[in-house]
């Protein structure tokens, strides 16, 4: 069995850049698949989330190559537009891959996360949207098996923030015909760097960070470049460590106003932060004290903080 063995009582001070977003990266992975050619990334993060997501688009006869932080996905059509259950269970954003084959191809055969568990299920949300644009859908022997001769512009109201629906949406909103309007949409950071980069390849999206977003549907798109955000639960985990140890640290390379909430709680609880474009410096002054959080989706406190916050 694995371990990780942990000496504290030190003091953590200096500073680092942070990695590109994790959550960012997979949808937009995914997204590839909607233009054939090569797509290049930069600060692209190295986790094993990514290498299984290079896995599946391999599966799916596209090429890649990753270099440190960079990265490029070779695109061509797959020969079964099929995401198998042996590479889907290691990771659940592989459902991301649904909106992209079947908005392409008009086919895709994607295996639930959890195989043929009965029962109410996190894909439901996602089956249920492509429903909403036109594609028939079945579900078989732990298979997503969705078909449409062309996805149809839709309202689509998600009854809760999803930012998986809502990425997977905007995916398969690109390439239908005719106009899409999500409603009660996710505003965070990932899903705006999703838009950004689906805009680079010739999409025709508004609202991006807003609870409204507009998609015009276009006949084709093309590959283009693109660097990943930072990772904002990554920054806000190591300003956390530092301010706890009673030390002082700089988050460099990252998008401040991603992390206001955070930044709020920890000037309330007396530590002094400071920010500029792209980095926040965390210091402790005297004592400190608790505060109330509350978690919610963007802009508010992320639950992904906390743990590490309490």
């Amino acid at each position: 069995m694995q371990s990780i063995r942990v000496v504290g009582g030190n003091t953590l001070a200096g500073s680092v850049d942070v990695s590109g977003s994790k959550n960012a990266a997979l949808p937009i992975l995914f997204s590839t698949l909607l233009a054939d050619g090569t797509h290049r990334f930069e600060n692209v993060p190295q986790l094993r989330d990514i290498d299984s997501t290079e896995q599946l688009l391999r599966a799916l006869n596209c090429q890649t190559a990753h270099t440190g932080n960079s990265m490029r996905v070779s695109v061509v059509r797959p020969e079964k537009m099929e995401a198998p259950y042996d590479l889907v269970r290691k990771m659940r954003a592989s459902i991301l891959c649904l909106g992209p084959l079947l908005t392409r191809y008009g086919e895709a055969r994607v295996s639930l996360p959890g195989g043929c568990a009965i029962g109410s299920r996190p894909v439901d949300l996602h089956v249920q949207t492509m429903k909403r644009l036109g594609a028939e859908i079945e579900v078989e022997a732990g298979y997503v098996i969705a078909k449409t001769k062309r996805l149809q512009g839709a309202r689509i109201l998600f009854d809760k923030v999803t930012v998986g629906g809502t990425e997977n949406a905007l995916m398969a909103a690109a390439l239908a015909r005719g106009t899409t309007v999500i409603e009660n949409a996710a505003k965070e950071p990932e899903v705006v760097d999703l838009v950004h980069y689906l805009r680079s390849m010739g999409a025709k999206i508004d609202g991006e960070g807003t609870s409204v977003i507009t998609i015009d549907g276009v006949d084709e798109l093309h590959p283009a470049e693109h660097r990943i955000v930072p990772d904002r639960i990554e920054a806000g985990t190591l300003l956390i460590a530092g301010a706890i140890t009673g030390g002082s640290v700089t988050i460099r390379q990252c998008v401040p106003q991603h992390l206001q909430a955070l930044m709020d709680k920890m000037q309330d609880c007396g530590f002094k932060v400071h920010s500029d474009e792209t980095s926040i410096t965390v210091e402790t002054a005297g004592e400190w004290s608790g505060t109330d959080v509350a978690t919610a989706p963007y802009p508010a406190f992320p639950t992904d903080l906390q743990a590490q916050f309490m």
